[in-house]
This record gives C-alpha cells, sequence and structure tokens, in this order.
C-alpha cells in the first residue's frame, strides 16, 4: 500500500505554530478488493425496481439481450407502467416480449417492432405507447442521456413524420390515432438540415457482458456489445448479468468496454443464449440455384447481381437486409470491399458453416454470420457514427417506393408497423454515402414502385442516387430526376414507361443490363 505524506499549514496554539502531516493511502491491496457488487441473483438485484420506471435494456434482436434480468422482472407483476427502451423487443416469449404480454410495459421507445406481434398488435390497437426513432438516433440520445448532454442535432429523419411530428405515439382500440409524436426543432448548419433529438435517461439499465468483476468492470463478446454500452453508461441503477464473473485482473484493461464506475451490481446469467436467423454458407452455384426457383427467383436473381457491380475496391460498404445481403456472392474475387453491420461490425464474412453458427455473432438482419480478418467489434452508438460522418460509401437497401427526385420510402405501409432500424441514418448523409436501391419493379398487385412522389412515410429525401430493379437501371438526379441508363435484356423501353410512375430520360449512351 503506497503512503503518501505532505505536511498541513500549521495552526496557532499557546502562541506556538504548530504544523501536522496528512497521509492518504492509494490501495493496492486488501482495501481494494472490499468493493464487490456482486449479488446473488436477479431476484435480489432488482428487488428495489419500482413500477413507472424508465428501464434501458441492452440487446439487438436475440442477441446480447439480459434475459434472466429480465425473466426476473417478469416474474413481479406487480411493477407494471414501466417505460421500456430498446432497439426492439424481442420476440415472443422471449425478450422484452414478455414483459407486453404480461402488460408491465405501458410505453416502448424503440427503432423497430419486427417480427413480434405481441407487440405490433398492443400498439396498433392502443395498449400501449411506442414512440418509434430511427436506430441511430436512439442510440445517440441514450449515449447522450450517459453523457451529460441533453439535446444534440441529428440529420437522419429530416422531411420525415419523425421530424414533423405525423407519428402516431398512441393509438384508440378502433383504429383511429389518439396521439402524435411532437414535432423536432431543425436547423440548419453548413446549408444542411439537422434534427434536434433530446437525451434519453435511465432509471435502469439491464445490461448482458461476456465478463464482469466484483468493481463492476464488463466485457462484451462480438456482436453482443450492440446497445449494452450505451445503455450501461446512462441510468441511476445499472445491474449487469454476465455469462463469466471473473476475478479483478482477470479483464485487461484495454478490454473494458464498461467500466465498472457506470455497475452498481453484477449478477451470473443463467438463461441460454439464442439465434433468431440460422443463416448458413452457401457457394455461389448452391446461391444461385436458390434464388432462381421460378420468374421471382431469376428477376431477384438478375438485380443482385447487377448490384454486385457497384462494389469496388476498397469501399466499405452498408448492406440492407434480403437482397441486399446476397450481393456479395457475386462480387468479383478480385475486389476486395470492407462490410459493415449497423449492429457493430466492420469486416463482415461470409455466412457460416451449419455448426458453426455463434449466437454473439449476427449481422443487422439478425442473421448468423463471420468476421473477415482484420475485423473489428463495436457499439451501436459508435456504429451509427461512422455511418453518419459518411466513412460509409456505399449502402444498398431495399425500398416500397422511390420518388423520382431520389426520396425513398421502406419503413411503414397502412395498417402494418415494422419500424424504420437503422435506415434513415444509413440514407442521411447522401453527399458522401451512394444510395442504391434494390427492388423489383412493380409491387405484388402491378403497381409501380418508382413514382412521381412517395406515397407511404419516407425514410429520407433526396437521398436514392440509384435504383436496380429487374427492367434496368436509373441514376437520380436529385433537381433534374430519373435516367435510364441500363436495360435488362429483352426489355423495351416501352415496357419500362407503362410500369414506371414518373416521366424519366433515356441516356444517349443506354447500355445492356449486366
Amino acid at each position: 500500500m503506497a503512503l503518501f505524506l505532505r505536511t498541513a499549514n500549521g495552526f496557532i496554539r499557546g502562541g506556538k505554530k504548530h504544523s501536522f502531516l496528512l497521509a492518504r493511502t492509494f490501495a493496492s491491496t486488501s482495501r481494494r478488493f472490499e468493493i464487490n457488487k456482486i449479488y446473488p441473483s436477479a431476484t435480489e438485484a432488482i428487488k428495489d425496481l419500482k413500477s413507472d420506471s424508465t428501464l434501458l435494456a441492452g440487446g439487438f434482436g436475440l442477441c446480447g439481450v439480459p434475459d434472466t434480468l429480465i425473466n426476473a422482472l417478469h416474474s413481479k407483476p406487480s411493477i407494471r407502467n414501466l417505460t421500456a427502451v430498446s432497439n426492439n423487443a424481442g420476440v415472443e416469449g422471449s425478450g422484452l416480449g414478455i414483459l407486453l404480454a404480461s402488460g408491465q410495459i405501458s410505453k416502448m421507445i424503440a427503432s423497430y417492432v419486427g417480427e413480434n406481434k405481441t407487440f405490433e398488435r398492443k400498439y396498433l390497437t392502443g395498449d400501449i405507447e411506442l414512440e418509434l426513432t430511427p436506430q441511430g438516433t436512439l442510440a445517440e440520445r441514450c449515449r447522450a442521456g450517459g453523457a451529460g448532454i441533453p439535446a444534440f442535432y441529428t440529420p437522419a429523419a429530416f422531411g420525415t413524420v419523425v421530424q414533423t411530428g405525423e407519428l402516431p405515439v398512441r393509438y384508440n382500440p378502433d383504429g383511429t390515432v389518439a396521439a402524435y409524436s411532437q414535432p423536432r426543432e431543425v436547423r440548419v448548419f453548413g446549408g444542411k438540415s439537422y434534427v434536434m433529438e433530446e437525451a434519453i435517461r435511465g432509471d435502469v439499465a439491464f445490461v448482458k457482458a461476456w465478463k464482469a468483476d466484483s468493481l463492476g468492470n464488463c466485457q462484451f463478446r462480438f456482436s453482443a456489445a450492440n446497445f449494452n454500452g450505451a445503455m450501461g453508461r446512462n441510468a441511476t441503477l445499472t445491474v449487469v448479468e454476465a455469462e463469466n464473473i471473473v476475478p479483478v485482473g482477470d479483464i485487461d484493461p484495454a478490454a473494458v468496454h464498461l467500466p465498472g464506475i457506470y455497475v452498481d451490481r453484477v449478477i451470473q446469467s443463467t438463461t441460454p443464449k439464442n439465434i433468431e436467423n440460422y443463416t448458413f454458407a452457401k457457394d455461389t452455384e448452391e446461391q444461385s440455384a436458390t434464388l432462381s426457383t421460378g420468374e421471382t427467383g431469376s428477376r431477384r436473381e438478375r438485380i443482385i447481381r447487377r448490384a454486385a457491380k457497384e462494389f469496388q475496391n476498397g469501399m466499405y460498404a452498408n448492406l440492407g437486409i434480403g437482397m441486399p445481403m446476397l450481393a456479395p456472392t457475386f462480387v468479383d474475387p478480385s475486389i476486395t470491399v470492407q462490410l459493415q453491420s449497423e449492429n457493430g461490425i466492420l469486416g463482415l464474412g461470409p455466412y457460416p458453416r451449419r455448426g458453426d453458427e455463434d449466437p454473439d455473432l449476427i449481422n443487422a438482419g439478425k442473421e448468423t454470420v463471420t468476421l473477415a480478418p482484420g475485423a473489428s467489434i463495436f457499439g451501436s452508438d459508435e456504429s451509427f457514427g461512422m455511418i453518419r460522418a459518411g466513412k460509409i460509401d456505399l449502402t444498398i437497401l431495399g425500398a416500397m417506393q422511390v420518388g423520382m427526385y431520389g426520396d425513398i420510402a421502406s419503413w411503414a405501409l397502412p395498417g402494418k408497423i415494422k419500424g424504420m432500424g437503422g435506415a434513415m441514418d444509413l440514407v442521411s448523409n447522401p453527399g458522401k454515402t451512394k444510395v442504391v436501391v434494390t427492388m423489383e419493379h412493380c409491387d405484388r398487385k402491378g403497381n409501380a414502385k418508382i413514382l412521381e412522389k412517395c406515397v407511404f412515410p419516407l425514410t429520407g429525401r433526396t437521398c436514392v442516387s440509384r435504383i436496380i430493379t429487374e427492367l434496368g437501371v436509373f441514376d437520380v438526379d436529385f433537381e433534374k430526376g430519373l435516367t435510364l441508363i441500363e436495360i435488362a435484356e429483352g426489355v423495351e423501353v416501352g415496357e419500362i414507361r407503362a410500369k414506371t410512375g414518373a416521366p424519366f430520360a433515356v441516356s444517349n449512351g443506354l447500355k445492356p443490363m449486366l
């Protein structure tokens, strides 16, 4: 134990000046271990949690979800009227989904409803409030709350219902809207419009860690980091469940992702880890055979093969779920691209072989993935920071509709709600990130998806610079509109005009598609 001595200013007694020594100790041995944040059970760790609290929960899909703590809260049905903040609410019967089903959550702040039918039904029938928030904005609102920043400006969601305050927060039982969101303040910086968002501050945070010690230091594993770090830094009371509780010093200081100063309690995780979407590797021939089943498969393969030509050597790219995720299968072997996933991976590898799947390695579509050599892992807040900053060269994503001046609608249909996820952030910096849309030219009813103006709620305004369909390829000028630059084999320009709900020019150098 180190001992530090210094002479203090003196005092006068009996006409004489006296001085004294102050001693300060820097504990490096036994005293240090008097700090012990480990609790014997999840029930004990949440015993003083109260109704009407704001609960922050880490996790993305089923990855990195603090299920042991959530299950313990589920066993205390008297705790109700919770506002839960999380990227999504898991699935039915798992994660926050069980608290939705039990009626303990009265409001969700999330970016994605996904396939959780209970979540969707309760929202659309007025049983719960839902504040849908772009995924990157949600991560930053939580990060800002933990950093003492009350508000910030973001380019994401400008020109959408999130910004204008036209997003339903609560429905009546008959399906009419009972309350809308609040409009956001907009300011212009450097000629570009930004939306003001307020930070979120939690009463309690539930965090899932791979390792934790008695001081509260935590280490996350792979994509299970996601929202856990931002949530853990941002609550009055932070409770961590760890797969491995290790001795102090076992976690390398450089590997501490959440320092103990943010953590109040640690418990042993006792629930198994789950995988939402098992996805396995296929070679090019197997992938092609899968895609080419029927006319729809043939159309999709044509789109995907053309999308693969958008990659250039050395690019950093982000791919949306669905068709875009299949494009790397057809990339020329001479081209090296670093793939980024908004849930916190840079350097996505191929899908795993059957038996090699890892529940801590998923992409933004909740599919099992691997890491390429040289990959890096980080939290969702940092991931979206690099996205908004324009560090991503290319993003390819699907859409329901695209407007002739580059508007995109990709996240909501009448009577259905999935959530915008990270799409609003991905299209927020089109000056630095090229936004390419891959989609079939018409919907299932034969309606055009390329329109003069989108009918469905927007994901972003004037942001799409290229559209790839099974009929051809369009370039988009944000002021002049559409130009057809490539046409598929066997397709006439007249057919494309008949199936497109907006005027377009035809390039003098019109080329065959592919």
